[in-house]
């Protein structure tokens, strides 16, 4: 099976961007690829619950029914543990299939088969 991680480091400041990346991440999983949202900077509050929400656009899928999406077709969140913590967030407030999860798990995840990349 292959695998696709969908580096996004951008929040709820460009929502666009946010859609963009999680239609990305929907499609990939619901396709039956073995999907990470690896999430960095501001980013990782949209794998705090009820953070990602609203619609970015007319038109544009509502941020809650792209999450649930995600998590249905058995996607998962690597959130960065600095960059979590350096927003004093509550790790026990994470989405489900969301993980503080860095770059070496990330590694060992895509492991050497590799992975498909997308980065927003």
């Amino acid at each position: 099976m292959s695998k696709a991680v969908v580096s996004l480091a951008t929040g709820l400041e460009d929502p666009e961007k946010v859609t963009v990346a999680m239609l990305m991440a929907v499609g990939a999983a619901e396709t039956g690829r073995e999907t990470v949202v690896f999430a960095a900077k501001e980013a990782v509050r949209l794998a705090v619950e009820g953070t990602a929400v609203g619609t970015a656009c007319t038109g544009c899928p509502p941020l809650a029914s792209l999450l649930d999406r995600f998590t249905a077709a058995g996607g998962r969140w690597f959130v960065c543990p600095i960059c979590f913590e350096a927003k004093q967030l509550d790790a026990g407030q994470l989405v489900k299939g969301a993980e503080l999860a860095g770059t070496v798990p990330l590694w060992n995840w895509i492991g050497d088969e590799g992975a498909t990349t997308f980065s927003y």
